[in-house]
């Protein structure tokens, strides 16, 4: 971690006699690539380590975003043994290239050519080059484009697993269910098919023609994740439902990617009607299908991170469908400390705070590792697709004369749209929602929600989440809103001899409602 503030440092203290010239990056796309390629194409650069392997990949990190300089520009129709130069001066991050501080450093390049580097890293389909060294000032390497990247291997969670449990891993993956719906509504919004994907945990006593029902969970996880991790969330709830670990329930893991970033499930005027149309359309054709309870006390709603707001949201915005939610670490509920923001100050701004001080958004054993202003410059020059403030704003703005949402921020300055915020207010800020409609919600909302983060968390939302137990206590409303002492983002569901332990707690409560009197969960683990 140490490294990113040495570069940081060393940056700021090169006097502007001292820079050298202009670094401009040759990439040529290998000869053995069949036709012309386009997308964001991304330089790497980071100082030479003593014991890095000469082909380790570069990449940049939230944990240490100063410590890999990163520089970008968009190709099209790039051909076999064309080259593209990379201005490295321009669209860099955290300083032009000209900048860094003498030494030897290692290169790769990358071409993103789906544009989704911001939201899962390099993947299927991306071209990638070796890694090359230089030295610093001096002329860059000249990097090649050589390697396709192939499609993640679906059994290497299997062959990641301990031998013994490998058997039955395999039989769990098996045996979760695929989920492959086409939006109406979705699709008339985009006018192409838009499928609604994830998969499905079944109970070991579900009987498709039995008369038997099952309460069912709606999960949704957070940024970063996709559908191969819905598919092994649900395996795992089928593992577990087999020990009796978990309570006999149906368990839909749903996948909330997208080529924005993540929809959160949200009626946004730029990524369409995912709220209706998970709670018009989907759930109406999973429960004509599969023996669900159907009813409010047997839909329940989990998730985490920005899957934690999902179904805050959803158990806000459709309070009569679900019979609670349990969300945890969520991403801002009041957006009074949007990941530290006021957005609503005068004159606010994303990167400091009223008193110009560095707005911290990572921190890591107990130190602040990268504030906003780097995470949202590093998403810029990576991509204008896919990062986690792009896609706040796919989910939470208006759309901008040019098509695309207008942005929160200016991602520069750090500059707040007033404007912007009133709209985010105005139809995203759930505390806002919350104190706006309770004599309506009251009734049909109170005592279903349950909110859990940890009071260490590593995007310091608690504090968005204690400003929603305020609110909330100040409208006298029954509501759960627990802080784990010392639990961060990644760990909050770890107790003892169970990594998953929270998740076991939250499920057995689920059941309670849903049958009352029902045998209760078995002891926490030792």
């Amino acid at each position: 971690m140490r490294l990113g503030f040495l570069l940081a440092a060393a940056i700021a203290a090169i006097p502007a006699a001292a820079l050298t010239a202009p670094v401009e990056i040759p990439v040529s796309l290998g000869p053995a690539i069949r036709g012309a390629v386009s997308g964001r194409l991304i330089v790497f650069a980071a100082p030479v380590q003593p014991g890095t392997k000469a082909d380790e990949p570069l990449d940049a990190s939230p944990f240490n975003p100063t410590g890999t300089a990163v520089a970008a520009r968009e190709v099209g129709a790039l051909a076999p043994g064309e080259t593209a130069i990379v201005d490295a001066e321009t669209d860099t991050f955290p300083a032009p290239f000209s900048a860094l501080p003498p030494g030897r450093y290692r290169f790769q390049a990358v071409l993103d050519r789906n544009h989704d580097y911001n939201y899962g890293g390099r993947g299927e389909g991306d071209i990638v080059s070796r890694v090359a060294e230089a030295t610093l000032p001096g002329p860059p390497p000249a990097l090649v484009l050589t390697d396709i990247l192939p499609a993640d291997d679906p059994d290497a969670t299997v062959a990641a697993a301990p031998e013994a449990e490998r058997a039955e891993l395999r039989r769990s993956l098996g045996a979760a269910v695929p989920i492959d719906f086409v939006s109406p509504k979705l699709s008339a919004f985009w006018g192409r098919p838009i499928h609604m994907r994830g998969w499905i945990g079944l109970p070991p006593a579900y009987a498709p023609a039995g008369r038997a029902s099952w309460p069912t969970l709606y999960m949704t996880q957070g940024f970063g994740s996709t559908l191969a991790s819905a598919r092994s969330a649900a395996a795992r709830a089928i593992r577990r439902m087999a020990k009796s670990e978990l309570p006999p329930m149906i368990w839909v893991v749903l996948d909330e990617s997208s080529p924005t970033g993540t929809h959160e499930f949200a009626d946004s005027v730029n990524n369409g009607p995912w709220g209706e149309a998970l709670t018009a359309e989907l759930i109406p054709w999973l429960e004509k299908h599969y023996r669900m309870d159907a009813r409010a006390n047997g839909r329940f709603l989990n998730g985490h991170s920005s899957g934690g707001w999902a179904t805050l949201w959803l158990q806000v915005r459709y309070p009569d469908l679900f019979g609670g939610t349990w969300s945890t670490s969520p991403d801002p509920s009041d957006f009074h400390d949007f990941t530290g923001i006021d957005i609503y100050r005068p004159n606010a701004n994303a990167y400091v705070d009223a008193a110009g001080a560095a707005i911290p958004l990572v921190r890591y054993q107990g130190r602040e590792v990268a504030s906003i202003r780097d995470f949202g410059r590093l998403e810029g020059v990576i991509g204008a697709y896919g990062g986690q403030f792009a896609s706040f704003d796919w989910v939470f703005s208006p759309k901008g004369p040019d098509g695309r949402p207008l942005p929160l921020f200016d991602r520069s300055t750090g500059a707040v749209d007033p404007a912007v915020a009133a709209y985010w207010r105005d139809h995203f800020d759930i505390a806002w929602r919350l104190q706006r409609d309770w004599p309506a919600l009251k009734p049909r909302l109170d005592g279903k929600i349950h909110v859990i983060v940890g009071t260490a968390d590593t995007f310091h939302l608690d504090g968005s989440a204690h400003r929603l137990q305020a609110v909330l206590q100040r409208l006298g409303a029954h509501a759960s809103i627990t802080f784990l002492p010392g639990r961060s983002h990644f760990d909050l569901y770890e107790q003892p001899g169970d990594k998953q332990g929270l998740m076991r707690q939250i499920a057995w409560e689920m059941y309670a409602i849903a049958r009352p009197g029902a045998k209760g969960a078995p002891p926490p683990a030792k």
